[in-house]
């Protein structure tokens, strides 16, 4: 059965490590509050920073590229490797879970729903969608921040 696109892959990862995952955003976000001028540079961070959808797709590519190369050149055992890595990669498609999941998730790889709730926080901290809040300390602003990016 398929789960939505959105929540697939926090669904199927540990709430312990979802949990480190919003609160290291959160932690970011805290600390750019109350120093204002690193929003823009950590924006460019984050528009390079990929998304697991893009890493589990360049490690299936690169693992389906090389066990084919080895299967023509090597030893025809090696084609068994694409058709592994295919399979995961479906399973991911299907349910938002293959092998490598966990562990990415793990090393704080987030989905594109993770990284976009720390850029449009970032963009409200900066005044993008201001609409006359007045003046509030560094860490209300942060907390309305957070809260309006899950929105």
């Amino acid at each position: 059965m398929s789960t939505n696109t959105v929540n697939r892959v926090p669904r199927h990862t540990s709430e312990e490590v979802n949990r480190w995952i919003e609160r290291e955003t959160q932690e970011r976000v805290f600390k750019i509050a109350a120093n204002p001028a690193l929003i823009d540079n950590r924006l460019r961070e984050l528009d390079k920073e990929w998304d697991i959808e893009r890493l589990l797709e360049a490690n299936a590519s690169a693992l389906t590229f090389a066990g084919a190369v080895l299967g023509a050149s090597v030893d025809r055992r090696w084609l068994a490797v694409p058709l592994v890595v295919g399979a995961f990669l479906f399973q991911h498609a299907i349910q938002g879970w293959c092998p490598p999941v966990p562990i990415f998730r793990r090393l704080g790889v987030r989905t594109a729903r993770e990284i976009d709730i720390e850029r449009v926080a970032l963009k409200t901290l900066r005044g993008d969608f201001r609409r006359g809040e007045g003046e509030w300390d560094a860490k209300s602003r942060a907390a309305h921040a957070l809260s309006a990016a899950r929105l």
